[in-house]
C-alpha cells in the first residue's frame, strides 16, 4: 500500500502537466537564449470575454463567494450570469462617470466580491482599475503611498468599502472634487459621514450597482483590444517610490494561455480555490483571480491570513471548502502544515481534490515541505504535486515554470510558451531578461525609466539572477541566483549571495525563528538580525506559550539555542562570503506599517536594514562590544 511506503517514496497525485522543455543556445556575447519549442495557442483580446463565454456555458456555477457578516456567517455567491449582469450595470456607471486611462478606477479596500465586480466592470469596458494595498491607507496616518498612487494615476473614481476606515487616507490623497464610492451590497451610507468626507462626491456602491445598462457598455467592450490597460499595479517600493506598472489586455490574456499550457489539469477540472492573497498584487489579483475566471472556477474569498489570528479563518473555510490548488506563500503553508498534523478531519477536507500546491518562494524549509507530504499520504496514499516558478509584476506574472512534480529548493524552471527568456551577465551573476506578450510596455506616466527597464532588444530586465541547474544539461531548467540588487560585496570586494546564505541560515532555525536579515554591505564580516517566532517559547516553557519577544529574545536558554545555530552556520561557511559569524536577536516583530512586512507576508531585507541601522552597528560594535550580540565561536 502506498500510505505505507515514506513520504518521499510515495507516487505522486496523478496530474496533467505540460511538455517541459525549452530550446536554449549560448550568446555570442556570453550568456543564454531560452525558448519553449510549444507554441502559445490563441487566447482572447480582452480579459472580460472569459466571463462572457462562462456566463453563457455555465450560467448557475458559482464563480465567487465571501462570507457573510450575518450569524454563522453564510457563504454569498454569486453565479456567472450574475456576475455578468451585475458587471454590466456597474461598467455603464463608470462610463456615465466619464472614466478613462487618464481619470482611473482606485480601489482602496481589500479583496470582496464588491471590488472583484468592480475590477471586472473596469476591464469590460476598457477602463483601467488600481487596487492600492489597504495598508497604505491604514496603517501610516500619512498616508503617504496613497498620496503617491492618486498624485500619479489622476483617479476619476476612489472605492472604500468601509468610509470610517480609509476617511482619513481619502481625505488626504484624493482631491476633493473626485467621487468617492463606498459601502458594500445592502449598505446606505453612512449617516452622517465621517467628518473627513463630508463636503465631497460620494456615491453608495448599491447606487452603482443598480445602473440600467445601454448599448454603450456593449460598443465600449467591443472596443477594447490587447493595447488596452487594464491595471495599474504598483511596485512595493523598496528601493525607490512605487511604480506603477502598465498591466495590458493582451498581458492577462496571454498569461493565463501560458499558466494553462503549462498546467492543463486546470481545463479539465474547474479550479476551486479558498484565497487570501491580495489582489492589490499580482499573484493574487492576477494570477489567481484570473486562472479562476480564465477556466471557469471558483474562488471563496478567503479573509484570513498566514498569521496565527488569521489562521483560524483560513481552517474554518477549509473546513468546507476543498481545494483543487493551493496558492500561498512558505509560511502560509508551513502554518497550514501545523494545523493539519493536528486535525485528522481537515486534512480529509484539505487533500479531498488537491491537485497542485503552489507556495511562491525559494525560502521554502525542506522540513515543510516533508511535512506535507507524509500527511498526504497518510490521507491519500500518495503526494501531491508541489511546483515553483518566477514572475513578478511586470510579468502579469507567469513567466518561468518548474512544472514538475516534487518542489526543489530554489528550482524556477524554463520559459512558459511563447516567452522570450534571456540570461545576461551582469557582474558575476546572470541576469533574467523577458519578452513577449505578456510584459509590460513601461510604467505610468515615467517614460524616464524606459530605458533603464528594458535592454536594446526590447527585453526586460528583471533584477532577477539564475543559473542553469546542471551547466552540461541546461534544459533541466533554472535555480534562482538571488536578487541582484540585494547582493553586496564585504568590504574586502568579496560578493555575497544574500539568497543562498539566508535560505542556509533558515534551514535549520524553523519553529524558533521566523526570518532573517542578513548584514555585512562593506563590512569584513556576516552578521544575522533574527526575528524570533511564536515558536521560540517552547525553549523556555516557564514564560507560557504567549511569551512576549521581548523576554525571549534575552531568555538564556533562547540565547543558548541561538549560539550553537550560530557555531552551526559558522561551522558550514567556506569562506567570508558564507560565514555568518555573529547576531541579534530582536526583540520585537518586523512592522507592517514601516514597510518591514511586504502583503505576501514575506520581509523587505532593504526596509528592515534601513529602519534597524542601529541595530546593524550594533552588531559590529567593537569598543566596548554590545552584549547582545553573540559571535561564533573561533
Amino acid at each position: 500500500m502506498a500510505t505505507e511506503r515514506p513520504a518521499h517514496g510515495a507516487p505522486y497525485r496523478e496530474v496533467a502537466f505540460g511538455p517541459y522543455e525549452a530550446e536554449c543556445r549560448p550568446l555570442p556575447g556570453g550568456g543564454w537564449h531560452l525558448r519553449a519549442p510549444q507554441a502559445l495557442a490563441p487566447y482572447p483580446k480582452a480579459f472580460t470575454m472569459h466571463l462572457v463565454r462562462w456566463a453563457a456555458e455555465r450560467p448557475a456555477h458559482t464563480f465567487l463567494a465571501q462570507r457573510s457578516a450575518e450569524a454563522g456567517r453564510p457563504w454569498l455567491r454569486l453565479d456567472y450570469a450574475q456576475t455578468l449582469a451585475r458587471v454590466q450595470a456597474l461598467s455603464q456607471a463608470l462610463l456615465d462617470l466619464g472614466l478613462s486611462a487618464e481619470r482611473p478606477l482606485v480601489i482602496l479596500s481589500g479583496n470582496s466580491l464588491e471590488h472583484a465586480l468592480l475590477t471586472l466592470a473596469a476591464l469590460h469596458v476598457g477602463v483601467p482599475v488600481a487596487p492600492v494595498s489597504p495598508a497604505y491607507a491604514l496603517l501610516d496616518p500619512s498616508a503617504a503611498r496613497v498620496v503617491h498612487a492618486a498624485t500619479r494615476l489622476t483617479p476619476g473614481l476612489v472605492y472604500a468599502g468601509d468610509a470610517g476606515r480609509f476617511a482619513a487616507a481619502i481625505s488626504l490623497a484624493v482631491p476633493a472634487d473626485v467621487p468617492v464610492l463606498l459601502g458594500r451590497t445592502g449598505q446606505a451610507l453612512p449617516s452622517p459621514l465621517p467628518a473627513a468626507l463630508q463636503g465631497r462626491p460620494t456615491l453608495a456602491f448599491d447606487t452603482l450597482q443598480a445602473t440600467v445598462p445601454t448599448p454603450a457598455v456593449a460598443a465600449a467592450h467591443a472596443a477594447v483590444d490587447g493595447d488596452t490597460v487594464a491595471k495599474f499595479l504598483f511596485t512595493s517600493g523598496s528601493t525607490q517610490a512605487p511604480k506603477a506598472v502598465v498591466n495590458t489586455h493582451r498581458m492577462l490574456c496571454s498569461n493565463q494561455q501560458m499558466y494553462a499550457q503549462c498546467y492543463p489539469f486546470l481545463e479539465q477540472v474547474p479550479p476551486v480555490l479558498v484565497d487570501w492573497l491580495p489582489w492589490h498584487h499580482t499573484a493574487g489579483g492576477n494570477s489567481n483571480l484570473g486562472l479562476v475566471l480564465r477556466n471557469g472556477g471558483t474562488l471563496y474569498i478567503d479573509e484570513g491570513k498566514p498569521t496565527p489570528e488569521g489562521m483560524a479563518e483560513t481552517v474554518a473555510n477549509l473546513r468546507e471548502i476543498s481545494p483543487t490548488a493551493i496558492y500561498t506563500v512558505p509560511k502560509g503553508l508551513e502554518m497550514l502544515t501545523q494545523q493539519l498534523a493536528q486535525d485528522a478531519a481537515l486534512r480529509e477536507t484539505v487533500f479531498r481534490e488537491l491537485r497542485l500546491v503552489f507556495a511562491a518562494g525559494a525560502a521554502m524549509p525542506q522540513a515543510v515541505i516533508e511535512a506535507f507530504d507524509t500527511l498526504a499520504v497518510q490521507t491519500l496514499g500518495c503526494r501531491v504535486p508541489m511546483t515553483m516558478g518566477l514572475g513578478m509584476t511586470e510579468t502579469a506574472p507567469f513567466a518561468v515554470s518548474h512544472h514538475r512534480p516534487g518542489w526543489q529548493a530554489g528550482v524556477i524552471g524554463l520559459p512558459a510558451p511563447g516567452l522570450d527568456l534571456k540570461l545576461v551577465p551582469v557582474g558575476d551573476k546572470l541576469e533574467v531578461r523577458y519578452r513577449g506578450p505578456s510584459i509590460t510596455p513601461g510604467y505610468w506616466r515615467q517614460p524616464e525609466l524606459q530605458a533603464e527597464t528594458f535592454d536594446e532588444e526590447g527585453y526586460l530586465c528583471s533584477g532577477d539572477a539564475a543559473v542553469f541547474i546542471s551547466a552540461a544539461e541546461p534544459g533541466q531548467g533554472l535555480r534562482f541566483d538571488g536578487r541582484i540588487a540585494e547582493d553586496f560585496k564585504l568590504i574586502s570586494g568579496t560578493w555575497v549571495s544574500v539568497s543562498a546564505v539566508r535560505a542556509h541560515a533558515m534551514v535549520a532555525a524553523l519553529p524558533v525563528v521566523h526570518d532573517v536579515v542578513l548584514t555585512g554591505d562593506g563590512r569584513d564580516s556576516l552578521g544575522l538580525l533574527v526575528f524570533l517566532a511564536p515558536g521560540a517559547a517552547q525553549l523556555a516553557p516557564e514564560l507560557g506559550p504567549g511569551a512576549a519577544l521581548a523576554a525571549l529574545a534575552g531568555h538564556p536558554a533562547v540565547r543558548a539555542w541561538a549560539q550553537r545555530w550560530l557555531d552551526q552556520l559558522a561551522a558550514a561557511g567556506t569562506g567570508s562570503s558564507n560565514r555568518v559569524t555573529r547576531l541579534l536577536l530582536l526583540d520585537d516583530a518586523p512592522l507592517a506599517a514601516a514597510g518591514e512586512v511586504t502583503d505576501k507576508g514575506s520581509l523587505n531585507q532593504r526596509a528592515v536594514l534601513k529602519r534597524r541601522a542601529a541595530a546593524v552597528e550594533a552588531l559590529y560594535a567593537e569598543s566596548p562590544p554590545d552584549p547582545r550580540v553573540l559571535r561564533a565561536a573561533r
